[in-house]
C-alpha cells in the first residue's frame, strides 16, 4: 500500500503487518564507455561542446518552465486581450532579463540552444514562435537564422545525429561532467 502523494526522487516508508520498511525512488543511470578520440582536434571540439552545453542547458530549462508557466496561466486568463497583455508583458521581463546573456553567446552556443529548446519543449522553435508571436513574426525570425546558416526548424534526433550532445546532457544531469 503506496501513498497516493509519494514525491519522487526521495525515500519514505511503510508498514506492513507492523514493520517499517524504507522505500526509496532511484533516478536511472546511464554507464557511457570512455570516450575515445581520433586526435586531439575531435577531443578539443568535445570538450568545447561540453563547455557551451554547460553554458545554455539551464537555459533551455529557463524556456521550457517559462512556457509551461505561462500556459497554464494563460489559459486561466478570461479573453484574448488578457491574454495577448499577459504575452507582451512576459516577453518584455524576459527580454530584459536574458538580453545580456543571450547577447554574450557564440554562433555555436546559439544553435545548441535551439536544439535544446527543441529537446525540452519536444517542438522546434519555430513552431514556438508561432504560436505564440503568429506566422509572420516566426518566418522573419526563421530568415535571420537563415543568415546566420541555421535553422528554426531543426529537430532534435538523440538516437543519431545529436548522439554525443545527448550524451552530455544525461552526464551533466547525473554529475558525471
Amino acid at each position: 500500500m503506496e501513498p497516493s502523494n509519494k514525491p519522487h526522487h526521495t525515500t519514505y516508508a511503510i508498514v506492513d503487518k507492523g514493520d517499517t520498511i524504507p522505500m526509496g525512488y532511484l533516478t536511472s543511470a546511464f554507464v557511457f564507455p570512455k570516450e575515445i578520440f581520433k586526435n586531439q582536434r575531435d577531443e578539443k571540439y568535445y570538450w568545447k561542446l561540453v563547455r557551451d552545453v554547460k553554458i545554455v542547458y539551464p537555459l533551455s530549462k529557463v524556456v521550457y518552465y517559462t512556457l509551461l508557466e505561462t500556459m497554464d496561466y494563460v489559459q486561466t486568463l478570461p479573453d484574448q486581450k488578457l491574454r495577448d497583455k499577459h504575452l507582451r508583458q512576459m516577453e518584455k521581463d524576459l527580454v530584459k532579463e536574458y538580453e545580456p546573456t543571450l547577447r554574450k553567446m557564440s554562433y555555436s552556443q546559439g544553435k545548441i540552444l535551439l536544439k535544446l529548446i527543441n529537446r525540452e519543449c519536444k517542438t522546434s522553435p519555430f513552431d514556438l514562435i508561432r504560436a505564440y508571436r503568429g506566422n509572420f513574426s516566426a518566418t522573419l525570425w526563421q530568415g535571420v537564422a537563415k543568415i546566420f546558416r541555421t535553422d528554426l526548424k531543426m529537430g532534435y534526433d538523440p538516437e543519431d545525429e545529436d548522439y554525443v550532445l545527448e550524451r552530455i546532457i544525461i552526464q551533466i544531469d547525473q554529475g558525471q561532467l
